[in-house]
Formats: structure tokens, sequence, C-alpha cells
């Protein structure tokens, strides 16, 4: 019989798993600190308003956390960013702490296959007075990443990037990515860590879509490992975001 540590101990792993996607950290109460002691008094309202719309999408498990968007938009202003890239939208959580971050002038090309999600958190966008710095592409990302290398004049354009989109693509969109942004600066892949299950053993009971894109996450992180073309830093904020800095 367990006893009543013990069932508090499984009672806590119970709800950190609901979480896990989103902090790697092993204790929900760590987490909980950072956020109310950190991220949420000095979110901007704005993005406060879209997390509560998004936590009410069936799909929210995709939305960017909000420690990663201020993470996000703290490095936009460090390395002042002014023409961006963002692949994989969905109600534009990443995007607003990008547009926020970004001067008035800046643009942010970003890229989704689901314009109804973006619709949803187009009005605060809006609201907040940022969307005209948004182009947004509905459709696959690839086709428009092809056109974008064929020109030169887009090689070395873009100086900050973020993918949080199909991870099966990853590789696919470094390769060209890799040619759109200037030496110098980053590239930031989501998901990296992909709920701790890079470390999984092969028999882990996973759900079906962290073990069908876990492969791909892998062969991503051992790729970024060894390209000669970037420096990398892999951050456990979120659910694993990996910088990478093109240097040739």
């Amino acid at each position: 019989m367990a006893t009543k540590a013990e069932e508090e101990q499984q009672s806590q792993a119970g709800r950190h798993q609901e979480v896990g996607h989103k902090s790697l950290l092993q204790s929900d109460a760590l987490y909980q600190y950072i956020l109310e002691t950190s991220v949420y008094p000095r979110e901007p309202e704005p993005m406060k308003e879209l997390r509560e719309i998004t936590a009410k999408h069936p799909w929210n498990l995709m939305t960017t956390s909000a420690d990663e968007g201020q993470f996000l938009n703290m490095l936009l202003k460090l390395i002042n960013a002014k023409n961006t890239m963002e692949i994989g939208v969905y109600t534009g959580y990443s995007l607003l702490a990008t547009a926020l971050a970004l001067p008035d002038d800046g643009k942010i090309l970003a890229m989704d296959v689901n314009r109804e999600n973006y619709e949803l958190g187009l009005p605060v966008i809006q609201k907040a007075g940022v969307a005209h710095k948004i182009d947004f592409k509905e459709g696959p990302a690839m086709p428009l990443l092809d056109e974008l290398v064929q020109d030169e004049k887009n090689h070395g354009s873009f100086d900050f990037v973020f993918v949080d989109a199909d991870k099966d693509n990853y590789i696919n969109y470094h390769k060209r990515l890799i040619e759109l942004v200037k030496v110098g600066v980053l590239i930031g892949y989501d998901n990296t860590l992909w709920n701790g299950s890079v470390v999984a053993p092969p028999d882990a009971p996973l759900r079906k879509y962290v073990r069908y894109y876990r492969d791909f996450v892998l062969e991503l992180n051992k790729a970024l490992a060894v390209d000669p073309r970037i420096e990398i830093c892999m951050l456990p904020v979120g659910d694993g975001i990996t910088l990478c800095r093109r240097i040739k």
C-alpha cells in the first residue's frame, strides 16, 4: 500500500504530464513560480488576452508557452531584429511576441497552413497596433521558401527566423533557411526536446503524435550538432528551443 507521500508524488507526476510539453522542469510548482513571478506580471496585455483565447481552442497544446513568448520577445530586442520570418503561426502568440518586439517598420513573413487559426488571434494583433508588421501567407512553407531561395536578392535578407511547425520538415526548412538568414543572426527551432521523448527508451509509453515525430526531432538535433555553418545553443525553455547562429 502506497504511503501518503508516495501518493502525493504520483499525483504531482500526473499533473506534470498535463503541462509537460510546455515545461521540462521536474516540478509543476517551480514552473508555476516562474510564470507567476517573472512571466505573468510582465506579460503585455495583448499577449495575455491572446493566451486566454487560445486556451479555449481544442488544439491549444500547439501554442507557444508564456515563458517562451517572453524569451522570444526579449531576444528579438537584444538582437535588434527588423526583418523576420515565422513558420507555423497557429493563433499567433509567438507572432504577437515578435511583432511587439520589432520596431514600427519591422516586418514578419508569417506562414501557416491554417488561416482560420491565425484569424482567431488577428483581432488581438490588430488591437495591439502591430498587424501592419505581418505579411501572412496561407499554405505549406516549402514552396514559398523555394521561391525565396531562387531569388538571390533574398539571400541573407532575414535577421531572425522562428520555426514551430511540422517536425518532419524541419531539416528541409533548415536547408533553405540557412541561405536566407544573414551571417551572424539566428534561427530558432521549437520543440527540440519534444516532450522529453528524445531521451525516452524505445518501449516508453508515448502518445502517438509524440512517437511519430520523435525520430524527426532526433534527426534534426543530430544534424544541427554537426552543421559547420552554425553555432548552436539548445535551451530547456518551453518544450526546448535550439538557437542556431549562422557563422558562414
